[in-house]
């Protein structure tokens, strides 16, 4: 299985979207500049589809 977290928090970084804080369990908070909205992020992405998911939810075309 893969793992998305390292790709998909470049390609976050690389469109403006920051690090807010460290959600429950192993969650973290982005915020997008973009759709102007906090999204969650796992640390074990193993979905292409979840991370496509993130993506959408940050306002982002679909990557994986």
């Amino acid at each position: 299985m893969a793992d998305y977290n390292k790709e998909l928090i470049k390609i976050l970084r690389n469109n403006g979207c920051t690090f807010v804080r460290h959600g429950k369990g192993d969650h973290d908070i982005w915020h997008s500049p973009i759709s102007n909205k906090n999204v969650t992020v796992d640390h074990k992405i193993k979905s292409r589809d979840m991370a496509n998911e993130v993506l959408k939810q940050s306002g982002l075309p679909k990557y994986f």
